[in-house]
C-alpha cells in the first residue's frame, strides 16, 4: 500500500469526521492529481439526494479546474461509492478511485456492482480498495450505533 494512498484516505476521514460532527453520515472524499488536493467534500443531509461525499467532491474539482474531464485524478473515499457516484466517476473520466471501507449495501466498485470498470462503459477507473479500512469502517459503526441508540 502506497504512504501516498495512506495520507490522502487519512484526509478523506478527516472529512468523514467533519460530516460525523454535524449529524450526517460519515462519508469523506477528495480529488488529488499530482499528490495536490483539489478538492474535498463530506456526505450532507439535504433536500438534494445527490450529495455525497464524491458528487460533491466531483463537482468542486470541475468547477476549480473549468474542465469536465478529471482524467488523471484519483478519488479517495471512505466507502466504496454507490451505483451514483460511480456513475460519476466514469462520466468525469477519474483515473482511480480508491476507497476503504466496502459498501454491502449499494457498493458499485466491485462488491455488489462493478460500474468503475465496466467496459461496455465510456471510461474504466482503476480502483484500490481496502486502504485504512478498519479505521473507515469504524467512523461509520460509531455513527450508526450512535443512531440505533439515542
Amino acid at each position: 500500500m502506497s504512504s501516498n494512498d495512506n495520507y490522502f484516505m487519512s484526509a478523506a476521514l478527516d472529512e468523514a469526521k467533519k460530516a460525523f460532527s454535524r449529524g450526517d453520515v460519515p462519508v469523506g472524499a477528495l480529488i488529488v492529481r499530482e499528490n495536490n488536493i483539489l478538492s474535498s467534500g463530506s456526505d450532507k443531509k439535504a433536500a438534494d439526494p445527490t450529495e455525497h461525499a464524491e458528487i460533491i467532491a466531483i463537482r468542486s474539482c470541475a468547477e476549480k479546474l473549468n474542465c469536465w474531464n478529471l482524467m488523471g485524478c484519483t478519488l479517495y473515499v471512505t466507502l466504496e461509492p454507490c451505483p451514483m457516484c460511480a456513475g460519476a466517476c466514469v462520466n468525469a473520466r477519474i483515473s482511480r478511485v480508491v476507497y476503504g471501507a466496502k459498501n454491502f449495501k449499494s457498493g458499485a466498485g466491485g462488491t455488489l456492482y462493478n460500474i468503475l470498470c465496466d467496459t461496455r462503459l465510456n471510461h474504466v477507473c482503476e480502483i484500490k480498495s481496502g486502504v485504512m479500512k478498519n479505521e473507515c469502517l469504524k467512523i461509520l459503526q460509531d455513527y450508526f450505533f450512535l443512531r440505533r441508540n439515542r
